[in-house]
């Protein structure tokens, strides 16, 4: 049965489930087209593949085709740092095993009809070279490789898997930072040999088998992790051309793009949109955090590396697998009588609305409203009413008390009774260069996100 097509869907799934399934998106172009699935994170500590993947999610759009994506398919492992064995499961799996349910929907996922081709992404050791070299470049290592299980597919659509392969590498090798950072063609002949390999038990040679063309993208963990995103990007964006696909970005596919889009992507919003967290450079706490007692964390994000997850008595916040702030809750029930603050920023008077990141030159004032108090945190005063009508610099804020390490990103929260309202942050960092978009939406509709 064809999955329904949406999109930019984001499958959300509770945070219990995170060990055993993964999210789903769909890129639906206006125009018709082939389709075009990316899997990210078959290895949970590989996040060049994983970050790109999710890049496709968060900044593409798609003009004519489909793209399918799949960016966090070992889920558990990519919270918890390692490898793990999943990559080793799609020839045989024991239905008791704790993964047996994801490789059943991911390998769905894969045998869909409407699948034309196939790109799993990953980070690999060292550089793949044909001939020996040294430790770190010869034939065992798979760093800045495409890597085939075979030349054709006959018979499939786009089967003609080292002729796309090589002329993926030819495009990347005209953008690479170095000469020594050019990509090869790796085929493993899997279905050849007579060899045990453990390729025979992959992903990509499970899809070969059912006459799913697929090819494997392998940037080096030699480089920083926005590199190795660039390096999957330049390739996506060739196979796409490739087929046919068009599209459309925002932002410029270079290395240092790259970098800012994975720091602009950091955003989370949590108590139905009342709060909304920049995830760079934050305190490893934060204390005393508003956050509505539920079964499940209730937070969302555009980014489907971002999760909340829950430990003793705190949230945990991780992008991708990188571990982030705890989060000590204070439980409150959620006022939704009033959208926003009136504050006064550097002299301007401004209706912000909750969920705002609001940039602060000298100094900014909330303007009360008569039932509501409002409690600047970090802000000493003299009696514990509320904190509108203060006009406040950032010499006046307790450093120990901001979100972020260098004591330049506060919380302002709104207060009915004891009855949380909504959350503004504001912002002392210099703005010059920033590219964060303070008052974008954390799940924008791409008419509104791109350019």
């Amino acid at each position: 049965m064809r999955l329904p097509l949406f999109l930019f869907f984001l499958l959300v799934i509770p945070t219990q489930l995170l060990a055993v399934d993964f999210s789903f998106h769909q890129n639906t172009g206006v125009k018709s087209g082939p389709t075009l699935l990316v899997i990210g994170g078959v290895d949970g500590d590989e996040p060049g593949g994983f970050h790109a993947a999710a890049t496709l999610v968060t900044r593409y759009r798609i003009e004519k085709g489909n793209l399918w994506i799949v960016p966090n398919l070992n889920s558990e492992a990519i919270l918890k740092r390692v490898r793990g064995d999943m990559n080793l499961k799609f020839a045989a799996v024991s239905k008791s095993d704790p993964q047996y349910a994801s490789i059943k929907r991911i390998k769905s996922i894969i045998t869909e009809s409407q699948v034309d081709l196939i790109l799993n992404l990953h980070d690999g050791s060292g550089f793949y070279h044909p001939t020996r070299i040294n430790s770190q470049r010869n034939p065992n290592r798979w760093g800045q490789s495409c890597v085939i299980d075979q030349k054709q597919l006959p018979g499939a659509h786009f089967g003609q898997l080292q002729e796309l392969a090589e002329t993926a590498i030819q495009q990347v090798n005209k953008k690479v930072q170095a000469k020594d950072h050019y990509f090869q063609l790796k085929n493993m002949n899997t279905a050849s040999t007579t060899k045990d390999i453990p390729a025979k038990k992959s992903l990509s040679f499970f899809a070969v088998s059912h006459n799913k063309p697929t090819i494997a993208v392998e940037a080096s963990k030699k480089y920083p992790v926005h590199l190795r995103t660039y390096y999957h990007l330049e390739a996506l964006e060739s196979f796409m051309q490739q087929m046919g696909i068009t599209f459309r970005r925002d932002f410029p596919l270079t290395p240092a793009g790259v970098k800012q889009v994975i720091k602009d992507d950091a955003l989370i919003s949590l108590a139905e949109g009342r709060i909304q967290l920049e995830l760079n450079n934050m305190r490893t706490s934060v204390k005393h955090f508003p956050l509505a007692k539920t079964v499940e964390p209730d937070f969302s994000s555009r980014n489907p590396l971002i999760t909340l997850q829950p430990t003793e008595e705190q949230y945990r916040l991780h992008y991708g697998n990188n571990r982030l702030a705890f989060l000590d809750p204070l439980y409150v029930e959620l006022d939704r009588s009033i959208e926003g603050v009136e504050i006064l920023i550097d002299g301007v008077p401004q209706d912000i609305p909750f969920g705002s990141i609001v940039p602060v030159q000298k100094k900014f004032l909330v303007n009360n409203q008569k039932g509501y108090r409002v409690n600047v945190i970090g802000f000493a005063k003299s009696d514990q009413s509320s904190d509108g009508h203060f006009q406040i610099g950032q010499n006046q804020l307790n450093k120990s008390y901001s979100i972020d390490k260098a004591g330049q990103l506060y919380r302002v929260e709104v207060y009915k009774g004891k009855r949380f309202s909504g959350m503004v942050l504001v912002d002392f960092r210099p703005q010059k260069g920033s590219t964060v978009a303070h008052f974008r939406p954390v799940n924008p509709k791409p008419e509104e996100h791109l350019n």
